[in-house]
């Protein structure tokens, strides 16, 4: 288990590094990596699985204490990202598959690695642990009703049919996550140690099968869908602390909401996109999977190194 545990860090500590090598194989030979695309939505049922057995009912104990800073860190997280992905996919003129694709990963909720990477920057945990289990519980209303609004001018879409999709990748696998850890907490807590190893794994396949499914269109359109992604995310990140700041919250709450509203839960977008769009509409989602495990860990060496002088 030790070892496990090491390894489970060793990937952890390099995952940007592992999916960005995979992803060129993936890109090299398509073939070896296509038929993965079938399975999208059961990887992403099992890390929201694995997401369930860490939650706590204290979680969400944080709103009610300290509802402000999870209040208006989720209403960046709804307002901003999506809206950003509308203005960019308008002036970089993209593709309307593309386009959709880029405000569906902006309508997702938070992902599971911003807690990690909140902690390691010093920032308020508890509120970004909160924001990330509401935004997630919000997703099955707030997701379909954004991409309607703002991605229904290129691509039809069936709000009712996101919904239940939602409804299964997410919130069934979470709620069983929770039950599992009600029922054996002891078989869970010693399971914890290879769940950041399950998660990466299963992120990596997703990102690998999307890659696999869009060899010809990365090389078309592959530096134009990269510029929007590195932009979304980096809008985000300094949206999402302007408006803590604007909210005159504390620095360690301006950190959280940051890096929550600006790391995506990517997977999710990729689930989506692939289900009820194309697969050239996940490659933003995929895209921008690597590039917030890049840009998150540099915010977090910025703000140490700042703290520290």
């Amino acid at each position: 288990m030790q070892l496990l545990g090491k390894v489970s860090q060793l990937f952890s500590k390099y995952f940007a590094l592992i999916v960005i090598i995979v992803s060129v194989i993936a890109f090299l030979t398509p073939n070896t990596f296509a038929w993965i695309g079938a399975y999208i939505t059961i990887l992403l049922g099992v890390v929201m699985f694995g997401m369930g057995t860490t939650m706590k009912l204290s979680d969400f104990k944080v709103v009610a204490q300290k509802p402000a800073p999870v209040l208006i860190g989720l209403l960046a997280q709804f307002l901003i990202m999506p809206l950003v992905a509308f203005v960019i996919a308008y002036a970089l003129n993209l593709p309307p598959e593309l386009a959709a694709g880029l405000v569906l990963v902006g309508a997702c909720p938070g992902g599971t690695a911003s807690n990690v990477m909140v902690y390691l920057s010093r920032g308020d945990v508890p509120v970004s642990v909160a924001m990330t289990s509401v935004s997630t519980m919000l997703a099955p209303l707030l997701t379909p009703l954004i991409v309607l609004l703002l991605a229904g001018q290129w691509l039809p879409v069936g709000v009712g049919d996101m919904f239940m999709s939602i409804l299964e990748m997410i919130i069934i696998p979470i709620a069983l996550g929770i039950l599992v850890r009600k029922l054996l907490p002891g078989t869970v807590e010693k399971s914890q140690v290879a769940l950041p190893l399950v998660s990466v794994i299963a992120i990596m396949l997703i990102v690998t099968a999307v890659v696999a499914a869009n060899t010809e269109n990365i090389v078309t359109s592959g530096v134009a869908v990269f510029a929007a992604v590195v932009l979304h995310n980096g809008m985000g990140l300094a949206l999402g602390y302007l408006a803590a700041k604007w909210a005159q919250l504390d620095e360690t709450k301006r950190r959280a909401i940051s890096i929550e509203v600006g790391m995506q839960n990517s997977g999710l977008g990729a689930a989506l996109a692939t289900a009820h769009f194309s697969p050239l509409a996940a490659l933003p989602s995929a895209l921008f999977s690597v590039w917030h495990n890049i840009s998150g860990p540099l915010l977090v060496s910025f703000w140490n190194r700042k703290s520290k002088s």
